[in-house]
């Protein structure tokens, strides 16, 4: 399908954890249309493998991608160390996927002691090891996996006693080591970032991606001339392999505006 400058962007994502993303993107580019795809059938992605993961997320690029799509943004950290380049190989169009600000981490620390949330599969995926490796330095970086919080986030459970204890327990080795910078290494965490830091407390420094994915798109598109130079608001479409009542719901109090999530197919969004 032909784009321009007016078709809307793809993100997509293995669940709600993306729409902190589309906030920032939303907040930057407001002309822009939004089209949005949860894969929430087949979360989380954090205990899947990569080879799970990426025809996943070849299945959402294609149905966003026939709905009009002039760019994606792979809106989830996990499924970017998976599938970001075989999307690259399979489009021309703009593809823009998460990386946790390890470097700017780096630079930010006094304490020399960054920590990084992240799920299992991006603790152990090569794109991990290859930004500390690339960035930390003589810094010591501090990867701590977190199971369960993806989970918290969907559940809509952002200040329940169980969503504290899971963060009181990846918490302590990373502040006890000293670190005073924190980098959310999934999409979902930006929405427990309030507990986040209450926990870790004001001397920690935590960073969310998602402003500087934001900018790196609008650059991208710029580039390629298909930034909306419409001065109305675009639209925000939703999606998802789960989608119902409960998905609605999620998506409406986490955007804090009231959304519909309308079926995602395996093929095409209907």
């Amino acid at each position: 399908m032909p784009v321009s400058a007016i078709s809307p962007i793809g993100i997509l994502d293995s669940g709600a954890g993306g729409l902190s993303v589309l906030r920032h993107i939303h907040a930057l580019l407001p002309a822009e249309s939004l089209l949005y795809a949860a894969d929430s059938a087949h979360l989380p992605y954090g205990d899947k493998t990569p080879a799970f993961i990426r025809e996943r997320v070849n299945v959402l690029a294609a149905a966003l991608v026939e709905r009009g799509a002039k760019a994606l943004v792979v809106a989830c950290n996990t499924a970017t160390a998976a599938a970001v380049e075989s999307l690259r190989e399979r489009y021309t169009m703009p593809v823009v996927g998460m990386e946790p600000a390890i470097k700017p981490a780096v630079l930010g620390s006094r304490s020399g002691v960054v920590g990084i949330l992240a799920t299992a599969a991006m603790v152990g995926s090569n794109r991990m090891k290859d930004l500390v490796q690339r960035y930390a330095g003589e810094r010591e970086v501090v990867i701590q996996p977190c199971p369960g919080l993806v989970e918290q986030v969907e559940r809509h459970a952002l200040e329940t006693p169980d969503t504290a204890h899971l963060l009181q327990q990846y918490l302590a080795p990373i502040l006890e080591k000293g670190a005073d910078t924190l980098v959310l290494g999934c999409t979902h965490y930006p929405f427990l970032r309030p507990m986040i830091e209450r926990l870790a407390g004001p001397k920690v420094s935590v960073i969310d991606t998602g402003e500087a994915i934001a900018r790196r798109l609008r650059s991208l598109l710029d580039e390629s001339s298909l930034l909306n130079p419409a001065k109305d608001t675009g639209q925000l479409q939703f999606f998802s392999t789960a989608a119902g009542e409960a998905q609605t719901v999620l998506f409406s109090v986490l955007l804090e505006q009231s959304v519909v999530v309308e079926p995602l197919t395996e093929n095409a969004i209907v």
